[in-house]
């Protein structure tokens, strides 16, 4: 599934990594713990309601470089332009992390575990 794939799924708006949307993804992994997102490795996106420039800082240091922030979360000027510097893709949506994944599960994105 591609990341485009993802925000149509999701009906959500793409704030940053605009050029990255035709990159295939497989795998995902939520949570609003970031001390778990320090613990991943190599995952191509997080799904998480976690909306402050640490979520992009922690992404930054696990080598994460998709989010998705539900529940209808706006990130800040800082966060996209911190995202944008590291080349990320912070996509939001409105709806909860459960059914964000869900809606993506279905549609075969597959979880890290």
């Amino acid at each position: 599934m591609t990341l485009r794939e993802m925000a149509s799924l999701l009906d959500a708006e793409v704030c940053t990594g605009e050029n990255r949307l035709d990159e295939r993804v497989e795998h995902a992994f939520a949570s609003d713990l970031m001390s778990e997102v320090l613990t991943l490795g190599d995952t191509p996106v997080l799904i998480t309601g976690l909306c402050n420039i640490q979520t992009i800082r922690t992404c930054e240091m696990a080598g994460l470089e998709a989010v998705i922030i539900v529940r209808d979360k706006q990130p800040s000027e800082d966060m996209i332009a911190l995202a944008q510097e590291n080349d990320m893709v912070i996509i939001r949506c409105r709806y909860s992390m459960f059914r964000a994944c869900g809606i993506l599960y279905s549609h075969g994105l597959l979880p890290l575990y």
